[in-house]
């Protein structure tokens, strides 16, 4: 196992499968990188383009190249000096007929000895809101057909598996109504569902990897991978949504031993600390947000004219009440359920009598609104002191906004002291729906609502956090090194919102106040009478200079792409489910005259923007090698990356695109530094931090056994990062 230098994600897909992955490998070797970080390689649903939607977890998927092809894409890798992380799905698989599992749970129920592994009421049997319109239409029209060998049915664009013997009589009315699954219109019935689903991506269904003989099924394939050295660590994907992350990671090391490295996609909100878990750090997005908060400057978070104004916090239970009543208004009625059942297993059968379930409902949607975090960790030990005092700041809070709190309050006790299966199932059905409520409410509507300074409306961030002082930054630093200093410090993903350099630029808007209000005004000038309002201007005005480049003829498209999909997110103009096409054609309309102003007649306010938003890029690649974890590159980020969120920012990888100026600058910075990390690795994994004024600079200096290496930057002047090794006064510059 080589030591850990540093790490390079690589999307699989569209285009990239392990030949193509082989054939980049030289590239990806001379940065100089240690380790070689994969999008899940596993069977995913026909035409996936990230792979996360596993179909086959037990097969390596064919149309990357199967086993054979990866087993050479390891060797090559090998060859180039690089290891191999593989990134795991335990939470959910597909929720479709290509998924063989399923299929045979589907045909038998809760007889099939794959029912358990999925997270279903078979007694209510599996709900599937697939069809294209409502059933009883779909009968009438005769659109469901009955294959001659009684096993399946079929209708335009779908099929699914019949259950033995259930179509010897009858017609396709009957013979629906004796299946273990029962169909309905994709948009009536999403309100109602019986399985647990990834957020509200109903055709992803949750996993019960928590019952030994799942957990086996799934991680039998990287785990023989692992014990024949063809990978050589672990990126754990949405670990929050398993019944309980601290079991499945405990049985996971006792599987691979203490040195394998194992990382999780955890994000940690506010000042929440990671638990001591055994595992060597998360995927380092609360690192990305310490450095940006570094880097902004607190007294240019400007407003000005632009209505971008408001409550964040205000707008975080605005839109958690909204997801709850839409989007997640299924999970809201199950744990409702859920709930109920615990209420009934303990309390006296007269008190049992007079539960409401609406009543329920309110409370368990209080308490949802005010849950601070993405979840608490109750096992069956029960609750920690840290769980109990979550519990308790999250019932007084949600108390103060409905009229009667004693079903809040026995609510808040079943959490508090689970007791029986019922009550054990509310918690952990309760822990698994808080996740999914923060992340729809906050990072799919609040992130895109909220619009003041978008370089912190980003994924393990807070629009609303204030800057770091360098001695917060410093403390943040040696609380890493002590605890997880092998932890992953990403700058780029293929969750994050912007791409880091597209993020710098916004980083140098609060640097520059007087510029940001020169393009301003100069955008309002473009107005006319349907242009949408204030605050969406200027998430529009931040997003063209994010991804301004006048060399590429792409912008406007990208930008429409994007606007749609924020405009679609923040549910004010428009959603995905009844999209107002005239309000999203406004929005993009406007960034295309924007872009166009741009390219007629580029402003020097602009100008200023890029160039420091360039030196605030190199800087906080320096600091995310210097600083203490295990820096990420994500794939072509090396070269910039002015991307959007996903799909902008998954674009597969090309080495020989065109690369600007900075790009090159970016590279060789990146190159030197990550070779300072493999000349003294023991220094960057043990070191000491601090981070202390110079002159017009900070420098962040790390010192171990009288050897030392120290970054000079400026998070003000944003002027290029310079680095030199103290003990022997060598000093070098970005060139």
């Amino acid at each position: 196992m080589r030591p850990l230098i540093a790490t390079y994600r690589l999307q699989l897909r569209q285009g990239v499968d392990f030949g193509r992955a082989a054939q980049l490998l030289p590239y990806i070797a001379d940065l100089g990188v240690s380790h070689l970080y994969l999008s899940p390689i596993f069977t995913a649903q026909s035409g996936s383009t990230h792979g996360y939607d596993v179909a086959n977890p037990a097969e390596i998927d064919p149309v990357l190249g199967g086993r054979s092809g990866y087993e050479r894409l390891v060797t090559a890798a090998q060859a180039h000096g690089l290891d191999i992380v593989l990134d795991l799905v335990p939470n959910h698989t597909v929720l479709s007929t290509e998924n063989p599992w399923l299929v045979d749970a589907l045909t038998h129920g809760a007889e099939s000895r794959f029912a358990k592994y999925f997270d279903v009421d078979w007694a209510e049997g599996l709900i599937l809101p697939l069809l294209p319109q409502p059933k009883d239409e779909m009968l009438q029209q005769g659109a469901f057909k009955i294959d001659t060998g009684g096993q399946r049915i079929t209708w335009e664009g779908g099929w699914l598996p019949l259950a033995p013997g259930s179509a010897e009589s009858g017609d396709p009315a009957e013979v629906l109504q004796r299946q273990h699954w029962h169909l309905r219109h994709w948009v009536r019935e999403r309100k109602h569902l019986t399985h647990r689903r990834f957020f509200n991506i109903t055709s992803l269904i949750g996993m019960r990897i928590e019952l030994p003989e799942v957990f086996e099924a799934m991680s039998a394939l990287p785990l023989s991978l692992l014990r024949e050295g063809l990978a050589h660590g672990l990126r754990i994907d949405h670990v929050d949504g398993l019944a309980d992350p601290a079991e499945y990671l405990r049985r996971l090391r006792q599987e691979v031993g203490p040195k394998l490295p194992i990382w999780i996609e955890k994000i940690l909100t506010g000042e929440e600390r990671l638990r001591h878990w055994p595992v060597t750090g998360t995927a380092g997005y609360e690192a990305n947000d310490r450095i940006t908060r570094l880097l902004l400057d607190a007294e240019g978070m400007w407003r000005g004219a632009t209505g971008a104004k408001g409550d964040y916090a205000a707008a975080c239970r605005a839109a958690r009440h909204q997801i709850l009543t839409e989007d997640l208004a299924a999970e809201l009625s199950e744990l409702t359920r859920i709930a109920l059942q615990a209420l009934n297993e303990t309390d006296a059968e007269e008190d049992a009598a007079l539960v409401k379930p609406e009543q329920i409902k309110e409370a368990l949607r209080a308490l949802l609104v005010a849950f601070p975090r993405y979840r608490s960790y109750i096992d069956s030990d029960g609750p920690s002191a840290e769980d109990l005092q979550l519990l308790t700041q999250t019932a007084e809070e949600a108390a103060a906004t409905l009229p009667d709190r004693q079903m809040l309050d026995r609510l808040h006790a079943r959490l508090a002291a689970p007791k029986g299966p019922a009550g054990r199932a509310f918690v952990r059905r309760f822990q698994q729906v808080t996740g999914a409520v923060v992340a729809k409410a906050q990072e799919d509507t609040a992130f895109y609502r909220h619009t003041r300074c978008l370089a912190e409306a980003e994924v393990g961030s807070e629009p609303d956090a204030p800057p770091l002082t360098p001695a917060e930054f410093e403390d943040y630093c040696t609380e890493r090194a002590c605890l997880w200093p092998q932890a992953l410090t990403l700058g780029s993903s293929h969750d994050t919102k912007r791409g880091e350099d597209a993020r710098a630029r916004l980083i140098a808007l609060t640097h520059l106040p007087e510029e940001a209000a020169v393009l301003w005004a100069q955008a309002a000038r473009l107005k006319g009478p349907n242009t949408p309002g204030g605050s969406v201007l200027w998430y529009i005005l931040q997003s063209a200079i994010a991804l301004w480049d006048p060399d590429r003829a792409d912008l406007e498209d990208r930008l429409a792409e994007h606007l749609e999909k924020a405009l679609r997110e923040a549910k004010e103009l428009t959603d995905w489910h009844d999209p107002d096409e005239d309000a999203e054609a406004q929005a993009a309309d406007f960034g295309r005259a924007l872009l166009a102003q741009w390219r007629a007649d580029p402003p020097e306010a602009l100008r200023k923007l890029v160039s420091m938003g360039e030196g605030l890029s190199l800087t906080q690649l320096a600091l995310r090698v210097f600083m203490p974890g295990v820096p990420d590159i994500y794939q072509g980020s090396e070269k910039g990356s002015f991307d959007l969120t996903d799909p902008d920012n998954r674009t597969p990888l090309d080495p020989a695109a065109p690369i600007s100026v900075f790009g090159w600058r970016k590279t060789a910075l990146l190159k030197e530094l990550v070779a300072l990390r493999r000349a003294d690795p023991e220094l960057f994994t043990k070191g000491s931090t601090r981070l202390t004024p110079e002159a017009e600079s900070l420098a962040l200096t790390r010192s171990l056994g009288g050897r030392a290496q120290r970054l000079l930057f400026s998070a003000e002047g944003a002027f290029d990062p310079q680095f030199r090794c103290a003990c022997s006064a060598k000093t070098s510059a970005a060139q």
